[in-house]
This record gives structure tokens, C-alpha cells and sequence, in this order.
């Protein structure tokens, strides 16, 4: 193995490497997609309309379609938001991350499980990929491939990132934390709803995140995300598990990890290695939402490597920041600064609410949420929900 020379090696088989993989596979560039599999990330699994059209993802792999969101706030006044003539479709990342990995092989990639280790450089000044195999029966293997280019998609407090990349310690983090519960019978007896995604803004929840509770067909996702590391983010849950009446529902697993809230400064040694995904801090601030960005990040980093490859020039590998930024650049600052300010407090969290029953605001929020663009087509909308959001936050406005 050690003699092997790829075009590309992808590290990490999430969705962001294995959409990097596939996009390179399909053009017929030889790669290699490195996993360590094993591990489920803690995710509500949720996918706007735009994921879906983009990345091919077929109806089967949807476990479960939230047709309206509910916002509960301090005071546990409930703001129930239509999606209307849409839905947002809901995943189990387990069998999610496995079908996209499974499509980059059908596709051409090379799948190899291992355990990433270290990057090293040959004399001829290609890069080597060292990592670890583990047989089924408890061994473990050294081994090393070649890449003339490296994608790292290792998630946060990626390897690959700390060990090529400058400056990729300079990123703030949220850890998360759910619990996959099985779905109730009778729903009834709850306060949730298999066709709707709650999310709960409550310091006793999160003191500067949100709690979740999201349906998963014959489960759900109950968690919630903290930067607070004295925060007890699994007491939490029990308290959001007793809101929403789910306090005696079975727990099937529990999860954790953490979540960048920043994009990184830079994305690529200005060599050979690029990031994607949750490695880059592509995850929304507020939001949380990850899946969209990291499968986006994946495709131009794939596009970035293949035009380093194909132009032998290193610089190309910059434009995966440069097309990212120039696009969703600025909704992440505004997600950044709402975060900062709506998150802070109680009284604020009752005000965010309180401002989220507006239908303009429904309107807007859903829209760039669904098609991944903010809404500019209509600029009086946006002028009355600013003024709104002055009286809220001047005190003006009643909640």
C-alpha cells in the first residue's frame, strides 16, 4: 500500500469527504476515501430543499418530513412556523453518511477504513498519509498512501487541519450533545410532533445555544449545545426530555462532539491540502446547521484540488474558501452577531420569540433557509423587520 499514489486522498468520510470523493471519482480522478467509520456524529439530521436538489439525495433516504417548526421560548410561549408548500427533510446520519460513502465507491473512490495518523513528505515532495488499520480481530497496522493533493474533512479539531494548516487553532467551538429516544406511541401524551422540528431557547437549556427536539420517523433527537464547559449539557437534556414529555421515552443511544462556530482564516497550506466541512468550522452560528454546509464545502474543495491538479498550480486550492465566503460569507457574520446578542439572556431569548410570530420574519428565515440565499426581492419586508427588531431591542415591543 505504501508504494500508492493517488490524485487525491480524502480524510474523514462524513458527508463532506465522501461528497468530495464522489465529485472527484465522477471526474475520473483517482482517490481515496480514508474513514475511520464506527462513529455517529450528534446531529438533528436535518436537510433543506437546496441539499436535496443539489446532492441527488433520493426520497428513501428521508426518515422523516417536518412540515412546520415551533419556537418555545423562556416563558413557554409557543410560535408555531408553516413551512408552507415545503418541508425539510430529516436524516439518520448513521444510514445517511454510509449511503453517501457507498455512492463515492459505485462512483470509482477507493473506501479504506483506517484511523488517520500523520501527514509526512516523500523526497520528491509528495505528501504521505499515514494511518492506522484495525483488523476485526483487535490488530492493529500501520500503513501510508501517497496524494498529490489532501483533502482533510476530519471534522472539528481536524488533524489534518492542526498539522498543515496555519492558524486552524483560531476557531471557537460549541459542544453538543442529544439523545436518540424512540418515538412514543402515543404522541398525544407529549408536546412534540413527528412533522415538526421544536427548538427551545432557554437558559436553563443552553445558556448561549438552543435545545432541540427533532423527529426522526421511528425515533427522535433531543439535544442541545453549550461553549460553557461547566454547563452539564446531559442535564440539560433531561430537563428538555421533561418539557417536551418525552421524560419516560426509551433512550436508544447518546452522543456527543463538538461544532465550530467559525470558519477558519485559512483553508489550505498553499501546497497540497485543503479542508472541508466541519475541519473548515463550516457550521452555522445560531443555527447549527451543518449537513448543507459540509456536503458544499466538500464540492469545492474537490473542485479546488482538481483544478490544483489539472493547472499545477497550488493557489487554486484557495479559491474552496473564496467561492464559500463570497457566498455565505455574510450570513454567517449576521448568524455570528444574532447569536451573540439574542442568546445572551432570557429576556432576549423572550424577545427573539416574541419578534419570530411576524410573518415577514417567518417568511425571510424560511426562505433563506430553504434555498441558501438571502431574500432580497423585497426590500420593505426587510425595512419593517428592522424597525421591529429596533423595538425589541430598545424594549419597546411587548413579549
Amino acid at each position: 500500500m505504501q508504494n500508492l499514489t493517488y490524485d487525491v486522498v480524502v480524510v474523514g468520510g462524513g458527508p463532506s469527504g465522501a461528497t468530495a470523493a464522489d465529485d472527484l471519482a465522477k471526474l475520473g480522478r483517482h482517490v481515496l476515501l480514508l474513514d475511520r467509520q464506527g462513529r455517529i456524529k450528534p446531529c438533528g439530521g436535518a436537510i433543506p430543499p437546496r441539499l436535496i436538489k443539489d446532492f441527488d439525495i433520493p426520497d428513501e433516504l428521508l426518515v422523516a418530513k417536518a412540515r412546520a417548526a415551533r419556537m418555545v421560548s423562556p416563558k413557554d410561549k409557543k410560535v408555531d412556523i408553516p413551512i408552507e408548500g415545503g418541508f425539510v427533510g430529516m436524516v439518520n446520519r448513521e444510514q445517511f453518511d454510509e449511503w453517501l460513502r457507498v455512492r463515492a465507491e459505485n462512483h470509482g473512490a477507493v473506501r479504506q477504513r483506517g484511523i488517520f495518523d500523520k501527514l509526512s513528505r516523500d523526497d520528491d515532495g509528495v505528501s504521505r498519509v499515514h494511518f492506522t488499520i484495525r483488523t476485526d480481530d483487535g490488530l492493529e497496522m500501520p500503513a501510508s498512501v501517497r496524494g498529490k493533493c489532501i483533502i482533510g474533512a476530519d471534522g472539528a479539531r481536524s488533524q489534518v487541519a492542526k498539522q498543515a494548516v496555519p492558524g486552524a487553532e483560531k476557531t471557537k467551538y460549541v459542544f453538543a450533545y442529544h439523545e436518540i429516544v424512540k418515538t412514543p406511541e402515543n404522541m398525544l401524551q407529549t408536546d412534540a410532533d413527528p412533522s415538526r422540528c421544536d427548538v427551545y431557547y432557554r437558559g436553563s437549556l443552553s445558556p448561549d445555544f438552543y435545545g432541540w427536539v427533532f423527529p426522526h420517523g421511528d425515533t427522535m433527537s433531543v439535544g442541545t449545545g453549550s461553549a460553557d464547559k461547566g454547563f452539564s449539557l446531559r442535564g440539560a437534556v433531561g430537563r428538555l426530555r421533561d418539557a417536551a414529555g418525552l421524560q419516560n421515552a426509551t433512550v436508544l443511544r447518546r452522543e456527543g462532539a463538538p461544532l465550530p462556530m467559525k470558519p477558519l482564516p485559512r483553508w489550505d497550506n498553499g501546497r497540497d491540502v485543503v479542508l472541508a466541512g466541519d475541519a473548515a468550522g463550516v457550521v452555522a452560528p445560531a443555527s447549527g446547521e451543518g449537513i448543507y454546509y459540509a456536503m458544499l464545502g466538500g464540492r469545492l474543495a474537490a473542485d479546488a484540488a482538481h483544478e490544483c491538479l489539472l493547472q499545477r498550480n497550488p493557489a487554486a486550492l484557495k479559491q474552496a474558501r473564496k467561492r464559500f465566503m463570497k457566498d455565505h460569507g455574510t450570513v454567517f457574520w449576521v448568524l455570528g452577531i444574532m447569536q451573540y446578542f439574542w442568546y445572551s439572556t432570557d429576556k432576549r431569548r423572550e424577545s427573539f420569540v416574541k419578534m419570530c410570530e411576524d410573518k415577514d420574519v417567518q417568511k425571510l428565515t424560511f426562505d433563506s433557509y430553504m434555498n441558501k440565499k438571502l431574500e432580497r426581492t423585497k426590500p420593505m419586508a426587510h425595512v419593517k423587520i428592522f424597525f421591529k427588531d429596533m423595538a425589541h431591542l430598545m424594549g419597546m415591543a411587548k413579549t
